[in-house]
């Protein structure tokens, strides 16, 4: 059973900086893609961020040029660093890795920004 635990969520200020990462059980190697959602109180979730297994990179439009994912093969994590952060941010981050054949998710960690 593939187990992705997140952490590092909590409340920030806004303007300022946080990382949130994601653990996986297995090697993230076994992972075509993997990302960052978020779903905010009253809306859907949405892709923050994703990282495919040869690096490529895409953002939404909103964290662009603000937010950073990366991974760290040698501790199967995935992490996303989040700066100049608004309170729009504010939500509960899903973290998810995904073969061809099955998805994976995270039980997710919020993030607070106030005013």
């Amino acid at each position: 059973q593939v187990q992705l635990v997140e952490s590092g969520g909590g409340l920030v200020q806004a303007g300022r900086s946080l990382r949130v990462s994601c653990a996986a059980s297995i090697s993230i190697f076994s992972f075509n893609a993997m990302g960052w959602y978020r779903q905010a109180p009253g809306k859907q979730r949405e892709l923050v961020a994703q990282i495919t297994s040869v690096g490529i990179t895409n953002y939404a439009d909103s964290v662009k040029g603000r937010f950073a994912i990366s991974r760290d093969n040698a501790k199967n994590t995935v992490n996303l660093q989040m700066n100049t952060l608004k309170p729009e941010d504010t939500a509960v981050y899903y973290c998810n890795m995904g073969t061809y054949a099955m998805d994976y998710w995270g039980k997710g960690t919020l993030v607070t920004v106030s005013s």
